[in-house]
């Protein structure tokens, strides 16, 4: 069974910069997400950094992000891949949102987003590569 995570629920408005609950990952199988920040309400002349943190004990994050998502300045979605395999000893993930604003209207920086996490699958061991000129017997 693959694991769903929220690391920001949906309809979170953010008007500060934040970080989420750790989420406990260490009964994932493949240690690979597909990242899904999606916004869905924003005001004019601000940006949205968000980030993924890594931890051991989910208490230090560290000063490094296992992955930068682009910097965010309109509605939509944006997906990238989290490769975690090779980082056994991540077993909490957390997400860090940092907002500014530069425009005259509002002081307040005000975003209204979702970060999904959805563990990609690990492969089957009975997989085999169809290239050109292979086939199955």
């Amino acid at each position: 069974m693959s694991l769903n995570l929220s690391l920001v629920p949906a309809g979170t408005k953010v008007e500060a910069n934040t970080a989420g609950q750790p989420f406990d990952i260490s009964t994932c199988q493949s240690r690979t997400f597909l990242c899904r920040l999606t916004i869905t309400d924003q005001v004019e002349q601000e940006s949205l950094d968000v980030s993924i943190w890594g931890s051991a004990e989910g208490q230090n994050f560290g000063k490094t992000p296992l992955l930068r998502i682009p910097q965010q300045f309109y509605c939509g979605t944006t997906k990238m891949v989290l490769d975690i395999s090779l980082r056994p000893e991540v077993r909490f993930l957390q997400a860090k949102l940092d907002v500014n604003r530069w425009g005259r209207v509002s002081p307040t920086p005000m975003f209204v987003v979702e970060l999904a996490l959805e563990e990609v699958p690990p492969m089957a061991e009975n997989t085999t590569t169809r290239a050109a000129g292979q086939t199955r017997s």
